[in-house]
Order: C-alpha cells, then structure tokens, then sequence
C-alpha cells in the first residue's frame, strides 16, 4: 500500500479502555435475565447514545423514570456507577500510541462519549491527555458514524482526510471514517493492529 499516512485517530471506549455495564450491574441487578431484559427495554444502548451526542444525565434519567417509576434506582445506578464500567485500561494499545507520539506522529482521538463521563476518565486515565487533541461526541453534539463528526475532526485539527487512518472497535464507525475520505482499520486486538497499521506503512 503506498499511501502516506500523516495523522492517525484512535477510537477510546473498547479500544484504549475497557468498557463493559455490565460490571456495576451484575450487583444492582443479580438476575442475569432481568438484567438482559433491562438493558434491551430501559437504559438500553439507544438511550446511552443520546448521552454521547449531549443529552444531560438528569435529562436522560428523567425520561426513563416517567417511564419506569418502580425502576428509579436502576435507572440511577447507571451514572451513578459508571466509573465502574471502565475499570482499566488496555496496556499494549496504549502503548503502541504513547510510542507513535514518542515518535512524533501525530495522534488524535474521536470518540462517542457523554461530557462529562469523558473528563472523568481523563482524570482516571492520564494518557488520555497525551494526544493532540480529541473530539468528543457530547461536546460536539454529533455521534460515530455520522460523516459529520469526522468532517467535523478533520477540520479542528486540519487533518489530511486521505492522509489519515482511523482506529476503532465498531464496524459501522469504520465504515463511517471511510465514508468521510478516510482510512480505517477494525480493531479487534493488538496483533491485527499491528499488522494493519503495518500495512499502512506505520511501523509499531
């Protein structure tokens, strides 16, 4: 491949740190089916994603609760116990992109996430600092595949659209990169990584 690769954008839930709701709710929630039913009814992944395009919390719970009065609690526990659903971090990846900026490549983020869930893993997650820049989804008020939030990328940190590749665990966010003029690589773990970016001609 000889494309010449000048920016490279890394996705951060599931790629750089883990991310699982589960984890908090095994506990509030110790019925595995009513558990599954929960997520698929009421703080399902719809819900979630009005978060991450900027919709507040108190906003979010509200709606759910009108809904579902006798499930309040719940419904809570899922901000309220968030930082429990990001419990580490993914130590080859980040380490292949602390040594591409030690290398001097240059290095950004893209990512659906709520405002303020992000800068708490910030605080959680130091080298989340150590790109460029980011792109937040609920700060920019657009969402992952949208071709508009990766214009909207290109354009904050005047990336090259064909100069860049994009990192990312969701198949349709891939898909969305692409669709803006980007390449993009499905994440599935550090091995693929490695080679795909290799055959981009970056080298970790």
């Amino acid at each position: 491949m000889t494309t010449q690769i000048k920016h490279i954008v890394f996705d951060i839930g599931k790629v750089l740190i883990h991310y699982d709701p589960n984890l908090p709710f095994s506990r509030v929630i110790p019925d595995e089916d009513e558990r599954a039913w929960f997520f698929a009814n009421v703080c399902t992944h719809d819900w979630n994603v009005e978060q991450d395009r900027g919709r507040t919390w108190a906003e979010a719970e509200a709606l759910l609760i009108a809904e579902h009065p006798e499930r309040e609690e719940q419904i809570r526990s899922f901000r309220k116990h968030w930082h429990e659903m990001v419990p580490h971090h993914y130590e080859d990846i980040v380490a292949i992109m602390e040594g591409l900026i030690s290398e001097g490549r240059d290095v950004t983020m893209l990512t659906n996430f709520a405002s303020d869930t992000f800068r708490e893993a910030q605080e959680r997650f130091p080298f989340l600092t150590k790109p460029r820049g980011v792109t937040v989804s609920g700060d920019v008020g657009l969402i992952k595949p949208d071709v508009a939030i990766y214009e909207a990328h290109a354009k904050s940190f005047d990336l090259e659209p064909s100069a860049t590749i994009f990192i990312d665990d969701s198949l349709p966010n891939v898909e969305g990169a692409r669709a803006a003029g980007w390449h993009a690589v499905h994440f599935t773990g550090t091995d693929k990584l490695r080679s795909d970016l290799a055959s981009y001609g970056v080298k970790v």
